[in-house]
């Protein structure tokens, strides 16, 4: 069976950010490493900072990348279920011009654009 160009441009998307995934886990793992050698004190050590801030940095930048490659595993089962294009708060179409920006999303640009109060839980 033939491929879309969606599913195509999600499974190459997914990829990439699975060899960021494990770069950037390296990396966290390379700074602990080199940090277990070091002073403890990051507070009274000029370069502790700076490994704490890298430390942090990453974990933040994989937190962020493992939540991506979650919306992109969501957007290929919608895919594959015929839901891809439907907003997963208020059920309108999404339309094709904000797929293309950001083929992950759920929400059509009104449920995002709305206050979290007012969204339905999606």
């Amino acid at each position: 069976m033939k491929r879309s160009r969606t599913e195509t441009f999600l499974d190459a998307e997914r990829q990439a950010t699975l060899a960021r995934i494990r770069a950037m886990t390296a990396d966290f793992d390379e700074i602990v490493a080199a940090s277990s050698d070091a002073n403890l004190d990051d507070e009274h050590d000029p370069e502790g900072s700076t490994v704490a801030f890298e430390r942090a940095l990453v974990a933040a930048l994989l937190t962020k990348d493992r939540a991506h490659l979650d919306d992109l595993d969501r957007a290929l089962t919608r895919l594959a279920e015929g839901t891809y294009s439907v907003c997963e708060s208020c059920g309108a179409t999404i339309t094709s011009p904000r797929l293309e920006a950001r083929p992950a999303t759920r929400t059509c640009i009104a449920c995002e654009d709305a206050p979290r109060s007012v969204r339905r839980p999606g």
